[in-house]
């Protein structure tokens, strides 16, 4: 969630960065989906994935 609702929002994800795109469904709603098409977030963005420097 972004920072003005209070804190950001993080999930750990398994696959790299590349396998997801993000997509803007309204003005504040935003979708992430994996490269099968499966959805892994719908909600308020704005949305990035990015690679964690922490080793998983």
């Amino acid at each position: 969630m972004p920072p003005w609702l209070g804190f950001p929002e993080e999930r750990v994800l398994p696959l790299p960065p590349e396998d997801y795109t993000v997509e803007k469904e309204g003005q504040d709603w935003w979708c992430v989906r994996d490269a099968d098409g499966v959805l892994v977030y719908s909600g308020v963005g704005p949305v990035e994935v990015v690679l964690s420097p922490s080793p998983f």
